[in-house]
């Protein structure tokens, strides 16, 4: 329910995102798919930017921010191709936010040279201030990918039983995921200081282009990738935007809270029904990969020791925010 969090459908659904007759996918996945008119081919398009990570390591933040819209246009099945970025800052006479914006820029270059998308275009914002104060460091990252047959393209919906639920990718934190800089530190323990995640962009890539693979090759019904509050939040924007259930499992039996919330990178949740043949293929590639839970027929998150949480109930909280602040 927290602003950072919540569904910006009041935001988009005032706009017109149906392009002729070839808006596949809209926006509230990973990225949306539009076709190219008359042909099988769609292009996959998102934004992203996570101004804490920026605000606590420019170069980190700003590697981030073209890692996460990597991950988003490859979670679709798609080849990400280029990047359009919007670069909002403070004053830049101040020589802090003239490092915020140089240190972004420079990890942005970072990310795009390792990802192989050039940035064809671009525009900034600056001097973003009140009474002195500057806003949060926020270059933001627009990414356009293609995927040849819009029909091996998949969404982040959980829409059937029997299917397994694969966590991919590996947690750096010392309790199994990195919480510091997360959206769990800031809004439930109340602490803003720390490192932003590391970003390993060699280990993006392998990832990413391993899963791609696998959506193309059919064995992927679902994926998302594992970003702003970790993996309990992608878990429930999987349930909220199906019509099936996810049933979490964590090792022991318990949930750990840097295992559910934090915000490691290089990480997805994925829906298989040929849970071992993917697996295999992940282990051979040396791409970890684990069995966390299943889908269920009850349209909730089920999580280890707790009462089910219906899909009525998140996405009553997730929905509500924005119109709330909006209208009063």
């Amino acid at each position: 329910a927290s602003p950072d969090l919540c569904s910006r459908r009041w935001i988009w659904e005032q706009y017109d995102s149906h392009v002729m007759a070839d808006t596949i996918a809209g926006s509230g996945g990973d990225a949306a798919l539009v076709r190219v008119h008359r042909t099988d081919k769609a292009l996959a398009i998102t934004t992203d930017c996570t101004p804490r990570f920026v605000e606590a390591d420019p170069m980190t933040g700003g590697k981030q921010a073209v890692a996460e819209a990597w991950r988003n246009i490859t979670a679709t099945g798609a080849t990400p191709l280029a990047v359009t970025n919007n670069l909002n800052f403070g004053n830049p006479e101040k020589p802090e936010i003239m490092a915020q914006l140089a240190g972004a820029v420079q990890g942005m270059g970072a990310a795009c040279e390792a990802f192989g998308t050039p940035v064809v275009s671009g525009n900034v914002s600056l001097y973003n201030e009140t009474d002195g104060k500057a806003i949060r460091p926020a270059p933001v990252i627009g990414m356009v990918g293609l995927i040849e047959n819009w029909q091996q393209a998949v969404g982040i919906a959980a829409t059937e039983t029997g299917q397994t639920l694969i966590l991919l990718g590996a947690s750096e934190g010392n309790s199994g995921g990195w919480l510091s800089c997360s959206s769990y530190a800031r809004l439930i323990a109340g602490d803003e200081t720390g490192a932003p995640p590391p970003v390993d962009l060699a280990a993006e890539k392998a990832v990413g282009d391993f899963l791609r693979g696998q959506i193309l090759n059919g064995q992927v019904v679902a994926a998302h990738d594992i970003s702003d509050g970790g993996l309990l939040v992608a878990a429930a924007e999987m349930v909220m935007a199906g019509t099936a259930g996810l049933e979490i499992q964590s090792a022991g039996g318990t949930l750990d809270h840097g295992w559910a919330f934090g915000e490691d990178q290089a990480r997805y949740l994925l829906l298989t029904r040929q849970a071992d043949q993917l697996i295999a293929a992940a282990t051979a590639a040396g791409i970890p990969a684990s069995r966390i839970g299943q889908t269920i027929a009850e349209q909730a998150l089920k999580l280890p020791d707790e009462a089910p949480i219906s899909k009525t109930e998140l996405a009553g909280r997730y929905e509500k925010t924005l119109p709330n602040i909006m209208t009063g």
